[in-house]
């Protein structure tokens, strides 16, 4: 059976609205995941990511899965039984750290943190005195909080330092290779704008010589991944997956969108608009979750007013506005609400009907 469906204003953690070229590109003609053209459009799509990543790592590209497959794939491939693995956890998304590496056989080492406040670099490098890996998140979707991975970076020592850039790739300052970053996974629907089903991917070659050589999953063993896209130099390619072809060609556009208006434009106007975001919540008397100074742009935790119905909020704003803004989650479920302004979305007009649509929400719902 058909359906129709209706155009919703993702305001949310992710996904976000799509830049249109991103959406054209997923009616392109489907090619083989063979064909020199498509090849053309693969490299081209790692080229791109290579930018927003801030890296010249030969292996960066667009795994065939969502940002938890990103994450399984950074796991699985740097840390085995008996390794240390040290994860700072902020919130959930550090939480999921900790659980992918507990799957491996990994020894996980918890550096915990209070939600809703960045993390703590030199706890963390403290925790152990020889981890294998050290592993963070950069911008925690579920609390809006940005933490500074440069300064991890510069104390990791011998560790790998793996990087959580999911809601921040696109959308904020990204330096892998000047961070520190040894292996990065991140998620195309949120500040690049892109459909989700890609996990942009980063690992730096020095990484990639301490590997897992042979990982407990066949499908995201990196070695086998960076024939396919020709990270190991010549021009044969080593057949791995059917790649998901209109997805990658989408992310091309995606890129390609995101690099012609300029990176440092782009994450400019995410400051701008995030920041217009905070300032007009504040200014309807609304209180911010995340710790003055360490919020991100992208993503802005609101604290539901006492009396106030959170799930009835938002189930206003979708039905009178088609407007999806999240709730928070765990603990902070029905307490907290998580609004983003990422990749088409970031923009003043954007802001100026959320505010609208959420005052109105709240005095009506």
């Amino acid at each position: 059976m058909s359906r129709q469906l209706t155009f919703r204003h993702l305001f949310g953690p992710g996904p976000s609205n799509c830049y249109p070229e991103a959406i054209e590109a997923l009616g392109h003609p489907v090619l083989g995941h063979l064909d020199p053209l498509f090849l053309e459009v693969l490299d081209n799509t790692c080229a791109g990511l290579r930018q927003v990543w801030g890296t010249s790592n030969a292996r960066t590209l667009p795994l065939s899965g969502t940002g938890s497959a990103g994450m399984e794939a950074a796991f699985v491939n740097t840390v085995g039984a008996g390794d240390v693995a040290v994860v700072a956890v902020n919130g959930l998304f550090g939480e999921r750290m900790c659980e992918v590496a507990r799957r491996t056989g990994a020894e996980v080492v918890r550096v915990d943190h209070e939600w809703g406040r960045p993390i703590d670099p030199e706890r963390v490098a403290a925790a152990h005195p020889n981890p294998k890996v050290i592993a963070a998140v950069h911008a925690e979707t579920s609390t809006g909080v940005r933490s500074d991975i440069a300064a991890l970076g510069k104390l990791k020592g011998d560790a790998l330092l793996v990087t959580d850039a999911v809601t921040s790739i696109g959308g904020l300052e990204l330096l892998a290779d000047d961070w520190g970053i040894d292996v990065g996974y991140a998620g195309t629907q949120k500040c690049l704008g892109v459909a989700p089903g890609l996990s942009p991917f980063t690992i730096s070659d020095a990484a990639f010589e301490r590997r897992i050589k042979d990982p407990q999953s066949w499908y995201l063993d990196l070695g086998l991944l960076g024939g396919y896209v020709g990270a190991a130099g010549g021009s044969k390619r080593t057949y791995h997956h059917t790649a998901p072809v209109p997805m990658i060609a989408s992310l091309e556009a995606g890129l390609d969108r995101v690099l012609a208006e300029g990176l440092s434009a782009v994450q400019a106007r995410h400051e701008a608009a995030g920041r217009a975001l905070q300032d007009g919540i504040q200014e309807m008397g609304l209180e911010l979750f995340a710790a003055e100074g360490s919020r991100l742009p992208s993503l802005t935790t609101v604290r539901v007013p006492d009396g106030v119905d959170s799930a009835a909020v938002r189930s206003y704003l979708l039905a009178n506005f088609s407007m999806e803004i999240g709730a928070g989650v765990v603990q902070f479920a029905s307490s907290v609400w998580r609004i983003g302004m990422m990749g088409p979305n970031a923009n003043n007009a954007s802001v100026v009907f959320v505010l609208a649509a959420l005052k109105e929400a709240i005095a009506k719902a």
